[in-house]
């Protein structure tokens, strides 16, 4: 990553915390930071990104709940004494698995660490603390460190001797890993995307079309800066909306490391779903369909040889959206934390808007802009954002019911999930 990428995403950090200084902050939400910024320096596309930080918090909750106790059913039983550090424990865990996963970013991680470690009074509590860490990133990452299969060479579609665009496209193999949550990554693959000659697809058409364009006259400000915000897509622009709840008065460690835990899982089961979708019915993007509208046979869809859109295409297919399905299942995950108590301000900050902060003041207005961003950025339907937001729904009502439902905590109302 260049130099002026990695000040970025220090300085995105810095806005994070910075918007959120009013809550308060503890060793979990504060590693979550200094991982977030080490993972957005990294360089890794998004879904690598947010499977590094669902390993990190898996066993930041696994080290925590070892020493507090709070809550039954431990994936991977650990042994260690109550006086233990817990903030040792969760700096240890994050430094572990990190140096694991990304050997590259050691200074970077060693800088965190040390920064963390010396405000911690050395003694056997400390030193406790440190080897349930380690033990915990150890046994997390012994049963799930080596989950990304290699990809397979791709095979482009084409004709032989026509030539097709050489770049490869983004982890077409993403849907053969195995899911925390779901049975497996087709557990919640949708129906096809809309026939080429119904209204839905026509409606779609005209939509991104005249919303998405880069030289849309339609599209007001206020749309263009909600593009321009969630064109960011690394796992701190949805993290910094988790920190909203986590660092509300009252909050207790155990309880945001399992949050933590619980989002973090929803999320990589998300990737894993949502490529599996995507690879399985390989839909055309809208500057494609645009650029060929003669082509698909419906006599509403009008070609736009030079239409192009807003924001930069992604290498991969478009059905479903990515961005939807994460947003929908942290949304899930946080409804059933807040319970039924009133929803706080959430907020995140995003790089690609200067730093800017955006606020919600529920999480289905935080959901709908998402999807709404992708027409605007031109770069999906609108269908495609729907089926993302109930395929998230689902996942995250699975993460709920996994650790929202234990003991000694209120998780609120049942999830309600939407049908299709």
């Amino acid at each position: 990553m260049s130099k002026t990428s990695e000040f970025a995403a220090r300085a995105f950090a810095v806005m994070l915390c910075a918007w959120a200084a009013d809550g308060k902050a503890d060793a979990v939400t504060d590693w979550d930071v200094r991982s977030g910024t080490i993972v957005a320096e990294s360089g890794l596309g998004t879904p690598p990104a947010i499977r590094v930080l669902a390993l990190a918090h898996t066993a930041v909750y696994e080290a925590v709940n070892t020493i507090t106790g709070r809550y039954p059913g431990a994936r991977h039983p650990l042994r260690g004494p109550q006086d233990a550090s817990v903030e040792a424990a969760v700096a240890a865990a994050h430094r572990a698995t990190l140096m694991k996963l990304m050997p590259a970013r050691q200074a970077s991680i060693d800088a965190a660490y040390q920064s963390a470690f010396a405000a911690l009074a050395a003694g056997p509590a400390r030193d406790a603390g440190v080897a349930i860490g380690e033990r915990a990133a150890a046994a997390v990452l012994a049963s799930r460190g080596d989950d990304v299969l290699t990809p397979e060479a791709y095979r482009p579609h084409t004709t032989v001797g026509v030539y097709v665009p050489t770049a490869s496209p983004a982890v077409p193999h993403w849907g053969r890993r195995k899911p925390w949550l779901m049975a497996n990554a087709s557990h919640f693959r949708p129906g096809p995307p809309p026939s080429l000659s119904g209204d839905a697809w026509a409606r779609d058409y005209e939509e991104v079309r005249v919303l998405g364009a880069r030289s849309s006259e339609r599209r007001s400000a206020e749309q263009t800066a909600i593009a321009r915000f969630w064109e960011y897509s690394l796992p701190p622009i949805y993290h910094g909306v988790v920190r909203s709840v986590a660092t509300l008065p009252g909050r207790e460690i155990t309880r945001n490391a399992r949050l933590y835990a619980a989002v973090t899982q929803a999320m990589d089961d998300a990737m894993i779903g949502v490529f599996d979708a995507k690879y399985h019915y390989n839909f055309w993007r809208p500057v494609t369909a645009i650029r060929n509208g003669d082509l698909d046979g419906h006599d509403a869809t009008e070609r736009d040889a030079s239409w192009a859109p807003l924001a930069d295409v992604p290498m991969h297919p478009e059905y479903p959206s990515a961005h939807s399905i994460l947003a929908a299942a942290v949304g899930t995950v946080l409804r059933a934390e807040i319970g039924a108590g009133p929803t706080p301000m959430l907020g995140t900050a995003s790089p690609t808007a200067k730093g800017a902060a955006r606020h919600w003041t529920s999480i289905d207005d935080f959901v709908r802009e998402v999807s709404d961003a992708r027409i605007y950025e031109g770069i999906h339907f609108r269908t495609s954002t729907e089926v993302g937001v109930e395929m998230g729904e689902r996942i995250g009502a699975l993460a709920v019911v996994r650790y929202l439902a234990l003991p000694r905590a209120s998780v609120g109302p049942a999830v309600t999930v939407r049908g299709r």
